[in-house]
């Protein structure tokens, strides 16, 4: 079998002329210095240029499979072991055998208030680390504190578990907002590496046409979104390959349960306090802790190595340009803007709706009535439904834009009326269909809220390359959201219901107003994010161009740097003036000989 011939020939090797070629240059070591390091004869620059980006759009595809499965890893671990954490400590004899008079019931309760509470104060500081740190760095950062809160139940104290839960409930906000603004700069990224020609024709200063990246962007929170909801089901491995070994039966963890969904207060009133048949060995519990440990080191691993970075250095903005206090302002300037606050209502019902799920539904309507055992099926129901319905936001490609978030916010309102009138009976496995049902179309309803509304927030805030501070703002009411329901646990079930029927009732009015505002044509009110004052002149502030900036700003900008840095002058000089300088050179450039980047 022949070798096939190689793409470029060899700079120095022998032709067909032997040792000199048609022109009678001397070939070989002999040959001139241009005939080894000169430009390839066969050099196809438009190949090479099409091969070059197509290598970044997968660059840009790695990018975003890494960070979904970083994410799902993540909270997959998380939601695992603070489940299986919590199961352990509430049976007594647990709690008796194994730490005595240690208080776990107490801890427990600090440990969930570190988590719900901390996150309170997100909104004063998430934007300043993700400026700080960068996006990428951000999303490493906040994975290492998860898996903190995994290795401190390893041993565990009220010196260990508080203080990572708190730190846990501070990574809350700035991982998600971080994760959302890294998916929707991933897909303004594959559309320029897509439309590399039209962006070169339309020149450097101008921004692709609006909703350009939008179909990439659907598809990539597509994607994100179906990772995510399978952290649920990846939660639930510890619970059926280990714990449920050694659980009692629902006969006898149901034994004084009396009433059951729509009927019931609080969470599981009557649910036995013992739920272990046998206690797990010491050993087998850190042989499961090691792997859940394991899986989140491979998390951290999987956004260190494989996820690339969102921004050039060039583009990140340096806190010492922008400034701490306009960091600081900014996420509630952004408030003004009328978009914004007609989707608060969803952004807090995007918080209940997840909650209600994995307490409502599974603990009250599931366990209450099946039994612990059958927990893990419920929520894995719940997670593959959601799934694969995060894939029918593709859907948004050919329908209209409020399709997804109505479509979803309707099944969950059919839901949620159906449920106000189903009360199960404890111990009674007939209607186990039925929460199977529920759940799947529940899981349905949720993914159909998260995918739609992080595309919207992309699609409407398309002209900014930055969107850390709205998904700042998205996440920190999902968290204030989370915080409610935890400190309404205790309500009864009806209240729970009412309160999430009137917040998605409200959720969905107030959207499909805001979309009526922008057919009508009323211009959105957008905080001017200041213009970096660099004071150094290095290879990171050489790039003149503010991802802050959008559209509007830059029209109303003129010309830029340029104007705000020309000095004044009383009237015309007597000599030629220099043409287009608007800054001094840099050291870089003084010595390469030039006077600038706008040297004419």
């Amino acid at each position: 079998m022949e070798a096939e011939p190689p793409l470029y020939p060899v700079a120095g090797a022998a032709g067909a002329q032997g040792d000199e070629d048609q022109f009678g240059v001397p070939d070989g070591p002999e040959a001139p210095l241009d005939e080894l390091v000169g430009a390839y004869p066969n050099y196809n620059e438009q190949e090479e240029e099409r091969r070059y980006y197509r290598r970044k759009r997968l660059g840009v595809l790695k990018n975003v499979l890494a960070a979904s499965a970083g994410g799902m890893l993540t909270y997959g671990v998380y939601l695992g072991l603070l489940q299986m954490q919590l199961i352990l400590h509430y049976d007594e004899t647990y709690r008796e055998v194994k730490y005595g008079n240690m208080g776990l019931p107490d801890i427990d309760s600090k440990m969930l208030m570190g988590i719900n509470v901390t996150p309170i104060v997100a909104l004063l500081y998430t934007p300043v680390l993700i400026r700080f740190f960068g996006t990428k760095w951000m999303m490493f950062l906040a994975v290492g504190i998860y898996a903190l809160f995994v290795s401190t139940n390893y041993w565990e104290r009220y010196y260990t578990l508080v203080p990572s839960a708190v730190a846990l409930g501070l990574a809350i906000v700035p991982l998600w907002a971080s994760m959302g603004n890294y998916i929707t700069r991933m897909a303004q990224k594959y559309y320029e590496y897509s439309h590399y020609k039209e962006q070169d024709e339309r020149g450097p200063e101008q921004r692709p046409p609006r909703g350009s990246h939008a179909p990439y962007l659907l598809v990539f929170q597509a994607v994100f979104y179906s990772f995510f909801h399978l952290s649920f089901a990846c939660a639930q491995l510890p619970m059926i390959y280990f714990l449920n070994h050694y659980l009692y039966d629902l006969n006898h963890t149901l034994s004084n349960v009396q009433n059951c969904g729509t009927n019931s207060q609080g969470i599981l009133t009557g649910f036995n306090k013992t739920v272990l048949r046998t206690l797990p060995r010491s050993r087998n519990l850190i042989v499961v802790e090691s792997v859940l440990m394991a899986v989140a080191f491979l998390a951290m691993l999987l956004v260190l190595g494989l996820c690339g970075a969102a921004y050039r250095p060039t583009e990140e903005i340096d806190l010492r340009s922008v400034g701490w206090g306009n960091i600081f302002q900014l996420p509630f300037k952004h408030v003004r803007d009328f978009r914004l606050r007609h989707l608060v209502p969803f952004f807090i019902y995007s918080g209940f709706e997840v909650l209600f799920a994995c307490t409502g539904l599974a603990l009250g309507y599931g366990v209450c009535s099946v039994g612990l055992e059958r927990l893990a099926y419920v929520l894995v129901a719940y997670s593959l439904g959601a799934s694969a319905a995060s894939l029918l936001g593709l859907l948004g490609l050919w329908l209209p834009r409020p399709a997804p978030l109505v479509a979803g916010a309707g099944l969950h309102l059919l839901l949620t009326v159906s449920l106000f009138f189903w009360a199960p009976a404890p111990r009674v496995l007939q209607h186990i269909w039925v929460l199977y049902a529920a759940a799947v179309f529940w899981g349905v309803g949720s993914a159909l809220n998260k995918t739609g509304l992080s595309t919207l927030l992309g699609i409407l805030y398309e002209d900014k390359e930055r969107q850390d501070f709205i998904f700042t703002i998205y996440h920190w009411w999902q968290a204030m959201a989370i915080f409610a329901v935890y400190l309404g646990s205790s309500l009864p079930m009806k209240a729970k219901l009412t309160v999430l029927l009137v917040t998605l009732v409200a959720a969905a009015v107030s959207y499909l107003w805001m979309e009526q505002k922008l057919r009508r044509g009323v211009v959105p009110r957008q905080p001017r994010i200041p213009r970096p004052q660099h004071k150094v002149r290095g290879y990171r502030y050489l790039e003149e161009d503010n991802s802050d900036e959008s559209d509007t700003e830059g029209e109303r900008g003129g010309r830029g740097d340029c104007a705000e840095e020309e000095a004044p002058t009383a009237g015309p000089g007597p000599g030629p003036k220099p043409a287009g300088l608007c800054r001094r050179p840099c050291p870089y450039e003084q010595a390469l000989g030039g006077d600038g980047p706008e040297e004419q």
